[in-house]
This record gives C-alpha cells, sequence and structure tokens, in this order.
C-alpha cells in the first residue's frame, strides 16, 4: 500500500443505501479498497452500509472480504492492509426509509464529526432499485443531513427512469428536494479509461481535429458487443431490453465524446453543455421512420466460445414468448455544420461473437485516385478505431505500397495498446468515479437535461417497438454478430460493418 496517504483531501463519509447488495460487493468496496491501497482516499474516511439484511459489522467486513477477493483487480496479500482499510467499514440494519433507522443514521454521522472535529463531506450512494428511489430520496430530505450543497452529495446509479416521462419525473424529484450541483447520475462506462482518453485523443492532438468533421469523415460506427446472455438477470432485463439498457446511456455517451464540439475548457458544465448540444443535434425520427433507422433482434441458439448456449426465451426469468429485444441498431444523423450528412451506425447486443466495445471512423476516399487500377485492387479506405475493450488502445489503417517490384497498395495498421503503452493495469471504471464524487468533480457524471435529451433521441422507437411487437424473434443465432437487417440497415448507404479484431488464444490478434 502506498502510505503517503493524501491530507489535503477532506473528511469523508460515504453512506451506501442497499450495501447488502451486489453491487456493493462486486463494484463499490473493491473499488474503494484499490483507491485506498494507492493511497487515493482521505486520511480520515469512512464508509457506512445500510440495508435491511441482519448483520453486525464483523459479517459486514467479512462479505466484503470476499467481494474483495473475487472481483477486485487486486486482491488482499497483506492482512495489516485490509485490516486497516476493514477498520474504516461499519454497517446499520434497518430499512432506511424509516424514521426509526434515519435516526440511528444521522447519530452515526454526528458521532463521525465529533470524531473528526469538523463536519465530513457526505457522499449518499443509492446503491437500491428505482422502486425505492424516491422513499429513500425524501426520507434523506426530512433528515437534514444532506442539505450543505459544496459538500454533500447524492450518487444515483441508472436506469434513470424508463422512458422521457419516467426521467423527467424522476429529476423532478430529486431536483425539488437536492440541487442539481450534488446530484452525480453516474453510468460506469464513462469511467472507463479508454472512454475518457477520447477526449484527449481529440483535443491534445492538433493532428486529428482538422479532420474530424464531415469533409474528410464519411461515416462513424460504434458497437459495444456482449458475449454473455442474460444469465440470472432475465426478470429485470426483460422489462428492460438492450435500447433502453445500453443504447439510451452507454452508448449515446460514446456519441456525444466522438461527436462533440471543443470545449472552452475541461470544467464540469463546459464538458456537459457540448454533450448535450450533440444529443439536441441528433436529427428527430419520426415514428414512420422507426423501420429505416432502427433495427432489433433477440438471440436464438447458437454457439459461442465453442459451447453450445440456449436462447433468450429460455433463460431463467424470461417468458416463452418474450418480445424483448437484446440486440438493436440505429442509424442517426446529428445536423450541425461539423457533422451535417455524417451518418453515426450504434449496434449493441447480447449473446454475441465476443465481448468487445470499439468506436471505428471511416475517413473518406482520396479526392483523385492517381494509381493504375491494377495497384489498388485491394484498396480500403483509412479508418481508425479506438478499441474501449478488451484490447484498449487505438489503430490506424492506411495504404502503403506492398514489397516487390510491382506497385500494388495495401491496407496496413498502426497503433499501440495501453497496456503495451504504459506497462500499467487501467483502474477499474468505478475506481475513478468514486474518487470523482469524493473530491465534487461532476464531469463524467450526467445532468438532468443530458439524460432527459437521450431519452428524447430513443423515445420514438421504443413507442413505435412497443406499438408494433416483432413478428420474427428469434431473429439471430448466439455466436454470430446479429440479425441480418443490421446488415441491410448499414448497406442501404453503401456501408458495412466493421467486423473488430479478435484476440486469439495465443494473445495475438485475429483480423476480421
Amino acid at each position: 500500500m502506498d502510505t503517503t496517504m493524501n491530507s489535503r483531501m477532506e473528511p469523508t463519509v460515504m453512506v451506501v443505501f442497499g450495501a447488502a447488495g451486489d453491487l456493493t460487493w462486486r463494484k463499490l468496496v473493491p473499488a474503494l479498497y484499490n483507491l485506498y491501497l494507492d493511497g487515493r482516499l482521505p486520511e480520515r474516511f469512512a464508509i457506512v452500509g445500510v440495508a435491511r439484511q441482519e448483520m453486525d459489522d464483523a459479517g459486514f467486513r467479512r462479505k466484503l472480504r470476499e467481494g474483495v477477493d473475487l472481483h477486485s483487480r487486486r486482491s488482499v496479500t497483506d492482512e495489516s492492509t485490509w485490516s486497516g482499510f476493514a477498520d474504516r467499514l461499519s454497517y446499520l440494519a434497518g430499512d432506511f426509509t424509516t424514521a426509526e433507522t434515519g435516526a440511528l443514521l444521522s447519530r452515526r454521522l454526528e458521532g463521525l464529526d465529533r470524531e473528526w472535529n469538523g463536519r465530513a463531506v457526505r457522499v449518499f450512494y443509492f446503491a437500491i432499485p428505482p422502486g425505492l428511489m424516491e422513499a429513500a430520496a425524501r426520507q434523506l430530505e426530512s433528515l437534514g443531513v444532506c442539505r450543505d450543497c459544496s459538500r454533500d452529495r447524492l450518487v444515483v446509479e441508472k436506469p434513470f427512469g424508463r422512458d422521457l416521462a419516467s426521467a423527467r419525473q424522476l429529476n423532478g424529484l430529486l431536483t425539488s428536494l437536492f440541487a442539481e450541483t450534488q446530484i452525480y447520475r453516474i453510468d460506469h462506462y464513462l469511467g472507463k479509461e479508454t472512454v475518457q482518453n477520447i477526449l484527449a485523443f481529440r483535443f491534445a492532438n492538433s493532428l486529428f481535429e482538422p479532420v474530424w468533421n464531415r469533409r474528410y469523415i464519411d461515416h462513424v460506427q460504434i458497437t459495444v458487443a456482449e458475449a454473455v446472455g442474460v444469465g440470472k438477470r432475465g426478470g429485470y432485463y426483460d422489462t428492460s431490453g438492450a435500447l433502453r439498457d445500453m443504447v439510451q446511456n452507454h452508448l449515446l455517451q460514446i456519441l456525444c465524446l466522438i461527436a462533440m464540439e471543443p470545449p472552452v475548457s475541461f470544467s464540469a458544465d463546459e464538458v456537459r453543455n457540448k454533450k448535450v448540444d450533440v444529443l439536441r443535434a441528433i436529427r428527430p425520427i419520426r415514428p414512420e421512420e422507426v423501420h429505416r433507422v432502427a433495427v432489433r433482434g433477440q438471440y436464438g441458439r447458437g454457439m459461442v466460445a465453442c459451447e453450445g448456449v440456449t436462447g433468450y426465451r429460455e433463460e431463467q426469468g424470461v417468458p416463452p414468448d418474450s418480445v424483448t429485444e437484446t440486440f438493436a441498431a440505429l442509424k442517426l444523423w446529428i445536423d450541425n455544420w461539423r457533422w451535417q450528412g455524417v451518418p453515426f451506425y450504434l449496434r449493441t447486443g447480447k449473446r454475441l461473437r465476443a465481448k468487445v466495445s470499439e468506436v471505428a471512423i471511416l475517413f473518406r476516399p482520396a479526392p483523385h485516385q492517381l494509381f493504375p487500377s491494377a495497384a489498388v485492387e485491394s484498396w480500403q479506405p483509412n479508418r481508425l478505431v479506438l478499441r474501449i475493450q478488451p484490447e484498449e488502445g487505438i489503430a490506424s489503417r492506411i495504404q502503403v505500397k506492398q514489397p516487390g517490384t510491382r506497385l500494388l497498395l495495401g491496407a496496413v495498421d498502426m497503433g499501440f495498446r495501453y497496456h503495451d503503452a504504459f506497462h500499467a493495469a487501467s483502474p477499474e471504471a468505478y475506481e475513478t468515479l468514486l474518487l470523482d464524487v469524493i473530491c465534487g468533480d461532476a464531469t463524467l457524471f450526467m445532468r438532468a437535461d443530458q439524460v432527459e435529451s437521450a431519452w428524447g433521441v430513443i423515445s420514438p422507437i421504443l413507442d413505435t417497438w412497443e406499438s408494433v411487437p416483432p413478428a420474427d424473434f428469434p431473429n439471430y443465432q448466439a455466436g454470430g454478430w446479429g440479425p441480418e437487417t443490421a446488415d441491410l440497415l448499414i448497406a442501404k448507404e453503401g456501408h458495412s460493418w466493421v467486423q473488430p479484431d479478435l484476440p486469439t488464444e495465443e494473445g495475438e490478434t485475429e483480423a476480421p
């Protein structure tokens, strides 16, 4: 452990509502433990878990120790180090929506303030189902423990509603009880190192920004593919689907980073203003156009990683006649000066060939082809691929002369991987985001208008799909790249999907 703890950080207490749940066990505490190992937490820092499950402090610590060993990028190797972290963990059993549990929590917070000789920064993390959000928020406000607009923060997990109306209702509730500056709507995807590096790549390198527009870029593809099915989340997923679960937040957030204008500064509101501008510039989709710009799919039986897998309708908790989509692909247009006429293609799905997330920027052909046709028989347009996972890095495909006496051009890739370049493991997304919450940096968190604008983009698709059930589900086999209609969607403009490079068993790359 780095023993040089950051003494300049203010004393902080993090209260986790729903602390007995899977999110705390798998993500939050492993992330906080890694921050502790790196000396990134305040010297005076405490975690108070609140949940209905009966458990004492020792039992809470034992459970979280198991989660760290199983899910942290660094398991416990030194007992004294773990002991130092575990001393910061305490548990409060009770229904946090009741006055009794609220009074106990208030006394716990007041006790920490007395121990630390001053009022601590307070972070309240809602790791709870959406149905409990309103009661918990009202209870928190009634206790008066989250009223310092500059030092008290509320972290809200997605989903932020299930449509535009419910998102507005949730935002209205939260902003009626707390200041917008206190609310941190967390999307773990924005904490990924390579997602953040999109901004660095674009705005720290003068080589690329001059060609980052409609004059040079032909189209953009964003792919977020998962090899897994729904697992034990079938009951929840069937009420959501790929469009709500992935497109509304993750994919549209990536689109904003690719398409946004250069911010004046890296301040939170300046960056978020530019993202909202992108969402508001996306061409509205009329109901009669949905079938031309969006396709959906649902996986059936197939082979993934050489193993047979069941179809979606056979998964635990999924109705045998479910019409929930597990795949979605969209074609969007951004109506502004930079991107007019450039299509953005988005696709995401479960039970696809591999787990991979990347952005492919396809450039326009050279304006004049001066080489003889025999020299360019295998010509491909230049492209830039930003790989988010699993092989994080950037690759650029260019044309070069192939060795030999003939003039024959061929495509080659130039690029790097973050692991090879920096020889260090990237922090998990929650490590970055939790540290930002503690420090009060809201740059990577969504504002109310951003959430509502994203829902506004996909609302016509949701409404149309719900009113016209699909007749062909399941329409793609597990282990492929989705339904044929996704290929037809992009082929209408003369394009085809860039199939991601996949790692082989030897660790090398398998070309598409």
